[in-house]
């Protein structure tokens, strides 16, 4: 009778080691999947993963968490919370016409920042848009210029400014906003701008695209680079 009551006790110490364990392990998927994981906003390499923050090797911007991107949440209208049409800011365009961000709305958006004294970055940037417009090649897609020289580039200057660019027809926009509107779109945009001097800036160079919403799906920093990658994400994003 003693060694059945031990044989018992044995089996249920054994029974109770592996409850611990599948409780241990299960804990321990857990914690692995509660990790934090970073990825590039853009999705600059598609889905890839990185075990701690830092910049995408890509396009520079910081990595954000991968829990952080969920699908975004839609007003009424099919607003993404994350939409540059939330802006309220009001724009000249360089037919001195007045509109919102959100009368943009239905269009695929390729959008760069410049101004028209640029003698330098400006206009090799301008040459990437008419790049990309040619290979493109798609009525539903607006090319945008916002100024950060808004007080200078006047809705004249501006149209001035697309004649001698050959920026011309209905998808060529360009546009003056307020100091603090163009300051806030450019936080949107996560591009820098500082004034160096009376006719010159210091900035980024970054091509933003925005799909039919108004939400930012792409970027491309830097001059004269193979816009292959973003010519191919816009017309994904017309289709």
């Amino acid at each position: 009778m003693p060694n059945q009551i031990n044989h018992m006790k044995i089996k249920h110490l054994i029974k109770l080691f592996g409850i611990v364990l599948l409780v241990n392990l299960f804990a321990c998927q857990k914690q692995a999947e509660s990790v934090d994981q970073y990825m590039c906003p853009m999705k600059c390499e598609d889905h890839k993963t990185y075990d701690h923050p830092g910049t995408c090797p890509v396009c520079k911007m910081d990595l954000v968490k991968v829990s952080s991107i969920e699908k975004p949440v839609l007003d009424e209208d099919g607003i993404s919370e994350n939409s540059i049409f939330n802006l309220t800011s009001q724009w000249k365009t360089q037919n001195n016409e007045t509109i919102h961000l959100a009368d943009l709305k239905g269009k695929v958006l390729v959008v760069v920042m410049i101004y028209t004294s640029c003698e330098a970055a400006c206009p090799r940037l301008v040459a990437d848009m008419r790049n990309i417009h040619e290979k493109v090649a798609d009525p539903d897609v607006d090319y945008v210029l916002v100024s950060i020289d808004p007080e200078k580039d006047t809705p004249e200057k501006l149209k001035a400014y697309a004649k001698e660019e050959h920026l011309i027809g209905d998808q060529w926009i360009l546009l003056q906003g307020g100091l603090d509107d163009v300051r806030e779109f450019s936080n949107v945009l996560s591009m820098k701008y500082k004034k160096i001097s009376p006719i010159d800036f210091s900035h980024t160079n970054i091509i933003s695209v925005f799909d039919k919403n108004g939400v930012l799906q792409y970027q491309q920093e830097g001059l004269g680079l193979s816009n292959e990658k973003l010519v191919e994400e816009v017309k994904n994003l017309s289709k």
